[in-house]
């Protein structure tokens, strides 16, 4: 992840990177698309506002928490509504 977001960070160029894991996507993104259940939608589009260059130790921020519980609370609440469609 570091080594990524170092090469971003040195050449500013437009990377669109999927992942399933809410902390990789915060901690690379500058913002994060979350797509719904089937149809695959966009639902969310989240700022992710933390100071560059990041260091793995602004994982442990309020900042970061913050986010996480909030994708985690829009990927949870997309599971639930998928899971009562089956």
């Amino acid at each position: 992840q570091e080594l990524l977001l170092g090469i971003w960070e040195r050449e500013r160029k437009t990377v669109i990177f999927v992942t399933h894991d809410i902390e990789e996507a915060i901690f690379l993104a500058s913002r994060v698309v979350v797509m719904s259940a089937r149809p695959g939608r966009i639902k969310a589009d989240i700022a992710v506002d933390l100071p560059h260059p990041r260091h793995y130790t602004v994982k442990t921020s309020p900042a970061f928490s913050d986010l996480k519980a909030r994708l985690t609370e829009e990927i949870r609440v997309e599971a639930v509504l998928a899971a009562e469609v089956h």
